[in-house]
C-alpha cells in the first residue's frame, strides 16, 4: 500500500497526491477542494503547504503537504463507506507516526550529509580492502564480507526514486483506464514491490536492485479479485 503518512520537519503529514490516490479522485479535484475551503487563512497557512513535484511525463506540478489537522478539515467532504473506510486508515497512520516521532530518534542526516559518510565509509572500507589483499589468501573471505557490506547499506537517491515513482505511475495508467480502479492498483503493486525486496517503503530498495524492480513493473500484472 501506498505509504499514507509521513514525517517531515519534525511534523506528521501527508500529501494530496496520495488522498487523491486514496480516495480514488483526481489530484486537480483534490487541490480544488483545497482552494475551496471555508476555512481561515491563518489555518490554511499552517496546515495546507504548496510545492512542486515532478509527475509522471518528467514536468513540475503543484500539490499540498497536509497536516493532520488539516486532512481532518479535508476528509469532512469525504462522504460514504469507502471514504469512512480510508478515513480510519488515515487516523490510524497518523497516530502510528506519531508514535515513531515520539521514540527516540536516530540522527536523520541530510542529502549532504549522507553522501559524505558514504563516501567515507567506502574510503575506509577500500582502505580495508587494500590491507586484506596485501595478506595472505586465508583474508580471501573477509573481503568478500566487505563487498557485500557496502552493497548492502546504499538505497535509492532522490532522483532514482523519482524514477521509480514515474515506472510504477506509467504501469498504473497503462493497465487501467478508470480513475476509479487506480488506487487498488497502487496499492497492489506498492505493497509486491516491498514483500518481494523485503523493504518497509521503495525508498528502501537497494541501489542495486532498481534494474531488477523496474523489469518486474515492466511484466507486472495485477492480481484480480477472485483469482
Amino acid at each position: 500500500m501506498t505509504q499514507l503518512v509521513f514525517i517531515e520537519n519534525g511534523q506528521t503529514v501527508t500529501d494530496s497526491l496520495t488522498v487523491a490516490e486514496v480516495f480514488g479522485k483526481r489530484h486537480s479535484d483534490v487541490l480544488r477542494s483545497i482552494a475551496n475551503l471555508e476555512c481561515s487563512e491563518e489555518f490554511n497557512e499552517r496546515n495546507f503547504a504548496s510545492v512542486d513535484y515532478i509527475d509522471g511525463k518528467g514536468e513540475t506540478r503543484p500539490k499540498f503537504i497536509i497536516t493532520e489537522n488539516g486532512f481532518s478539515f479535508l476528509a469532512m467532504g469525504y462522504t460514504g463507506k469507502e471514504a469512512a473506510r480510508f478515513k480510519e486508515m488515515y487516523i490510524t497512520e497518523f497516530n502510528r507516526m506519531k508514535e515513531t516521532l515520539n521514540a527516540p530518534q536516530v540522527p536523520v542526516l541530510t542529502e549532504r550529509q549522507a553522501i559524505i559518510q558514504s563516501l567515507k565509509l567506502t574510503a575506509e572500507m577500500a582502505e580495508e580492502v587494500e590491507v586484506v589483499k596485501a595478506t595472505t589468501a586465508e583474508h580471501g573471505t573477509k573481503l568478500v564480507e566487505i563487498e557485500q557490506k557496502l552493497d548492502k547499506q546504499i538505497t535509492l537517491n532522490s532522483g532514482q526514486q523519482r524514477t521509480l515513482q514515474r515506472a510504477i505511475s506509467r504501469k498504473v495508467y497503462a493497465i487501467e483506464p478508470d480513475k476509479d480502479a487506480r488506487g487498488e492498483l497502487f496499492q497492489q503493486l506498492h505493497r509486491e514491490i516491498k514483500d518481494r525486496w523485503q523493504v518497509t517503503s521503495y525508498k528502501d530498495v537497494l541501489r542495486k536492485e532498481l534494474e531488477n524492480v523496474l523489469n518486474y513493473i515492466t511484466y507486472w500484472r495485477p492480481i484480480k479479485k477472485g483469482e
